[in-house]
């Protein structure tokens, strides 16, 4: 940036975004320096770096924000556990958050966890997810369904 550049010589792209081509790396601060702004080095090439005139303080902060939204932008992946006796109030509770992260294109995984004497009514449990993979039919693709460890995986449809 600025006085820091070491190349003699520059490939120059305006504040207009306007390739000036090959410049002598002063003549190219002394630009920047009128239009009050920052001579940056763009890309490092192998011959000549290319340079272009900005304000090196916004375009830092427009890089973090690209690289922010980039991080929010992958899908996660939520998970609801459940209990088998779970009140209606609580699962249509779970089912509509469960909606809402499918809609938004987040995985939901759920877990439904048996205690003490309810392994005896795995069925149950059993018929918890099948009721859940149907009223998320809508929303979503069933990926993968496990009896055995009582888990729904469902992805964005």
């Amino acid at each position: 940036m600025n006085r820091r550049i070491k190349a003699p010589q520059v490939l120059l792209i305006d504040h207009e975004n306007e390739n000036r081509g090959v410049i002598d790396t002063r003549e190219a601060l002394k630009i920047a320096e009128s239009a009050g702004l920052d001579l940056v080095v763009v890309s490092d090439g192998k011959e000549v770096p290319v340079a272009k005139i900005l304000d090196h303080g916004k375009h830092q902060y427009q890089q973090k924000k690209r690289k922010r939204q980039q991080q929010h932008a992958k899908p996660t992946l939520k998970e609801v556990r459940l209990r088998p006796n779970v009140g209606e109030s609580d699962y249509s509770l779970r089912v509509s958050r469960a909606i809402e992260w499918l809609e938004k294109g987040n995985a939901v995984k759920f877990q439904v966890r048996l205690r003490g004497r309810e392994h005896q009514n795995r069925d149950r449990a059993i018929e918890l997810l099948d009721r859940i993979v149907k009223d998320l039919g809508d929303a979503g693709n069933l990926q993968s369904f496990d009896k055995r460890a009582l888990i729904v995986q469902m992805t964005p449809s």
